[in-house]
């Protein structure tokens, strides 16, 4: 499959040989390209520099540098590209951390190719996106975190119940072109949503405001 301008190029990081060969056969019927895989953290780093892909699928358990550590390595080096950790692995603290150490989503190996797909090409247009099936336990987890150094203890402003809205859609990984079409609202009357949403939280972009969100019940 060769790229286009509508086509999202993704790297695999993943250990398992036939774990990355059986993604790339899905994703490959959808309009994805696989331009890159990796078996560890390390490996990974070097194929993203040299493909420079629009998201990372990224295994959290591998050998040696493992999915944590890949992105404390990314976020070091400033990458903006966004990391779909794709896991079996659905343990509470492992959540917390990916998101925490920068991952833009997270999701289960039992998902569907729609599914997958669908998150894939969210995080490469700007959105977030957690299973709904391990919302509730990040919830609990984030609740039951310390407080954080960069200001969670803060009085939240109220949200209207659209924002409320607009919020729940960008948690489940919607575009604002997406929540428009949802909502039946103009684009542009969304990204005024979005920057309200952002200011009430006191948060510095879309990832952040959700996890402030979870963690303070807004969603909850």
């Amino acid at each position: 499959m060769s790229g286009g301008a509508d086509v999202t190029r993704v790297v695999i990081v993943d250990d398992q040989t036939l774990v990355r060969h059986g993604i790339r056969a899905l994703l490959e019927i959808a309009d994805v390209e696989v331009v890159g895989e990796a078996d560890d953290g390390a490996s990974a780093l070097e194929v993203i520099a040299d493909v420079a892909p629009d998201v990372i699928l990224l295994d959290l358990r591998m050998p040696r540098y493992d999915g944590l550590w890949t992105l404390d390595r990314l976020r070091e080096q400033g990458s903006d590209v966004p990391v779909l950790v794709l896991t079996t692995f659905d343990d509470d603290t492992l959540v917390l951390d990916a998101l925490r150490s920068g991952a833009r989503g997270y999701l289960l190996k039992d998902v569907t190719v729609e599914q997958l797909t669908r998150a894939v090409h969210a995080l490469a247009g700007g959105g977030t996106l957690v299973a709904p099936s391990i919302t509730d336990r990040m919830l609990r987890a984030l609740r039951s975190f310390p407080t954080s150094d960069d200001g969670d203890t803060f009085a939240v402003q109220p949200l209207t119940d659209r924002e409320t809205e607009v919020l729940r859609l960008m948690a489940e990984g919607y575009t604002n072109r997406e929540i428009s079409g949802a909502l039946s609202l103009v684009e542009g009357t969304v990204k005024n949503h979005v920057s309200a949403i952002l200011l009430k939280l006191a948060a510095r972009d879309r990832t952040n405001a959700v996890l402030r969100a979870l963690r303070l019940g807004v969603l909850g």
